[in-house]
């Protein structure tokens, strides 16, 4: 499932600057820890490498995602492997991001995994997370298989680290990603009719357009009984919304801030004043407000899961949409759906990447740092991966390279699949290319400008706001929410 971003970010009981601190500290000398009453890791010195901290339990608090799913399923390997037990907490992100926060405020160290949001949480509390290369680096501790090259290099620095220290504060855990999905058994039978109608293939191809895509839109419209709309968007004033629209700005030239790219992959805690008032934000917002008045008008009350719901129901005949929905699209519509990168603007093309990483507390104590390094190296191991994308209860796609050359894999991508996230796989593949990356901005203050837009977008579509106003509302918004600073 891709990841449930909350409508407004949690409010610390602390300050950042307390929080971040006193993190900070309890990470070099673990007295807030030593406060919080968990025992440290069990610790047996003379056994193996994977054996060493047999006994001990840690808590992952966890976004409730498909890899986590998967995982919770099925423990038993890592409990074997290590004699470590695993406790698992799934929320909805908002909830977690606040159970994160105040956890780090009181020094606590109550979870010793935490799955790590880029935006809401990566960011805004990154010295309270370990920096992962001492583990790597620690010859008592087993290393990564393949070492931190072979996760996807785009996924590592987005998911894994902030700012330009080097350090990695997170292994890439899931990686959705919004892609094209269409009726592949109606493109097939209309192709020829649409060819004549609209004066090129309507199949999807590295070559379409988002203009072409409204014209495919507006003929399903009224060319075929099958569906009732060409298109359906996840337009709900919610954070979907500005997902949906952010393909768009990227697709047309415009961008959040001066930079974008590097502040997507690496974060800043300053980026500058917002873009949002360019001609090319607003020619994005102007194209995003014709394609949704032509839209199913159900797309504004959807987010992810109501428009998943509604293409699986036959409703519309294609969508923007996260690619790990392939799995319940193949089992609502066995053979009957495509996937492709997202269609080109002026610009480019840019599909929204929504992955995360799962990182290690720097509250909790030296050992139960070591013990939580097994379970995120297990957890995030080419094995394991490889499982969780044949899991039927989860359905993870993989973050690392190597795993993507695994035969059964590569056979995955063809029907018929016992992996149905990989029928996507070659989208999502140029979805990742730098020139089609689509990177919201990793900033501390995400959470509060990410309101502002979808509020603002919402505002256009209800028709109270032209699409200039929106932009430069927006714009206003997000410097007012930057220029307070990284702290609080």
């Amino acid at each position: 499932m891709p990841p449930l971003l909350p409508a407004r970010p949690p409010t610390p009981v602390l300050s950042r600057r307390a929080l971040l601190w006193g993190a900070a500290a309890a990470g070099s000398s673990g007295l807030l820890a030593a406060c919080a009453g968990r025992p440290d890791a069990l610790f047996v010195p003379d056994a193996a490498p994977w054996k060493r901290y047999s006994g001990t339990t840690l808590n992952f608090i966890s976004e409730n995602t498909a890899p986590t799913a998967a995982i919770a399923a099925d423990l038993k390997p890592f409990t074997e492997l290590t004699g470590i037990r695993v406790k698992i907490v799934t929320l909805e992100l908002s909830a977690l991001a606040q159970k994160v926060a105040l956890d780090f405020a009181s020094g606590n160290g109550e979870y010793d995994v935490v799955y790590a949001d880029p935006y809401l949480v990566l960011a805004p509390y990154a010295p309270a997370f370990a920096d992962l290369r001492r583990f790597q680096e620690d010859s008592a501790l087993p290393r990564l298989t393949g070492g931190f090259g072979d996760f996807i290099p785009t996924h590592l620095d987005a998911a894994g680290r902030f700012g330009d220290s080097g350090k990695v504060l997170a292994l890439p855990y899931d990686c959705p990603t919004m892609v094209w999905q269409y009726r592949a058994d109606l493109f097939a039978k209309y192709r020829e009719r649409m060819a004549d109608d609209l004066g090129f293939d309507p199949m999807p191809s590295d070559d379409s357009t988002w203009e072409q895509y409204h014209a495919i839109a507006e003929w399903f419209n009224s060319g075929a009984n099958e569906v009732r709309y060409g298109t359906g968007h996840q337009a709900k004033q919610h954070d979907a919304l500005m997902c949906d629209f952010s393909n768009l700005l990227w697709s047309h030239g415009g961008d959040y801030f001066a930079d974008g790219t590097r502040i997507g992959r690496f974060g800043t805690t300053d980026p500058g004043k917002c873009l949002l008032r360019s001609e090319q934000a607003i020619a994005g917002a102007e194209f995003y407000d014709r394609l949704l008045s032509i839209a199913d008008p159900g797309s504004r009350t959807w987010d992810w899961d109501g428009l998943g719901a509604a293409f699986r129901a036959g409703r519309i005949a294609m969508c923007p949409n996260w690619h790990e929905y392939a799995a319940s699209n193949e089992a609502a519509m066995p053979g009957k759906v495509g996937y492709a990168r997202l269609p080109k603007g002026p610009a480019r093309s840019a599909g929204m990447y929504g992955g995360t990483g799962i990182a290690i507390s720097n509250v909790i104590p030296a050992r139960r740092q070591r013990a939580a390094w097994l379970f995120l190296n297990w957890a995030t191991a080419p094995k394991s991966q490889l499982a969780n994308l044949a899991s039927k209860v989860g359905g993870g796609t993989p973050t690392r390279t190597s795993v993507y050359g695994i035969p059964r894999v590569v056979a995955a991508e063809h029907r018929p699949s016992k992996m149905p996230n990989m029928l996507s796989a070659q989208a999502v593949r140029d979805a990742w290319k730098t020139q089609n990356i689509g990177l919201r901005p990793k900033i501390p203050m995400w959470g509060e400008c990410d309101t502002a837009i979808y509020t603002q977008v919402s505002r256009m579509l209800a028709g109270d706001a032209s699409p200039a106003a929106a932009m430069r509302a927006a714009a206003d918004r997000i410097d007012r929410i930057t220029a307070r600073g990284w702290v609080s």
